[in-house]
């Protein structure tokens, strides 16, 4: 998972992956089928629900905006761990790679993300919390552009905090969104 996070999927080789798993070429394909069958199922590792902020923020928070503020929040701390790679695996390596099945995997992956939230503010007004007139599509496109948005700066070195300076500007334009 972490080869696949730091060179992206075209820049991991297959001897790269088999000395990082310390097996042979023929058990990498009779494990996971492929190259890109082991890169699925470590992009599924990544995005376990018991990690992925969005997924945590939509089970742990009672309001459309704390999900949204905790999941940036929390989406600025992981993208800056200095346990890990820096940025988030499903965006950067969408970035870099010409493999079109890749391209694709990714984009379903950050669209069940995109679902995911628009469904938590459609609850929000289901519920209330936000008002009926709310364009919730368009609020979810916003706040995920900012959310991926924040591992690409990650990645070009952007500290927690400055990161974290820019939630506090998506959550002051929290009122103008609803």
């Amino acid at each position: 998972m972490e080869l696949f996070w730091r060179r992206g999927f075209d820049g991991t080789s297959l001897s790269d992956l088999t000395t990082a798993i310390g097996i042979s070429p023929p058990s990498l394909y009779s494990a996971f089928g492929s190259k890109e069958g082991l890169f699925h199922e470590a992009v599924e590792l990544y995005t376990s629900r018991e990690r992925a902020p969005i997924a945590r923020a939509v089970r742990e928070q009672p309001t459309a905006r704390q999900v949204v503020e905790a999941m940036l929040r929390d989406s600025a701390d992981a993208v800056t761990d200095p346990e890990a790679p820096r940025g988030c695996l499903v965006v950067l390596a969408a970035t870099n790679t010409a493999d079109e099945g890749v391209r694709e995997f990714l984009a379903a992956r950050r669209r069940k993300d995109h679902a995911l939230v628009e469904q938590r503010l459609e609850r929000g007004v289901a519920e209330g919390d936000l008002p009926a007139s709310t364009d919730t599509a368009a609020m979810t496109t916003f706040l995920m552009t900012i959310q991926q948005g924040l591992s690409l700066q990650a990645r070009d070195g952007r500290s927690r905090a400055e990161l974290h300076a820019v939630v506090d500007r998506a959550m002051c334009a929290w009122d103008s969104l609803v």
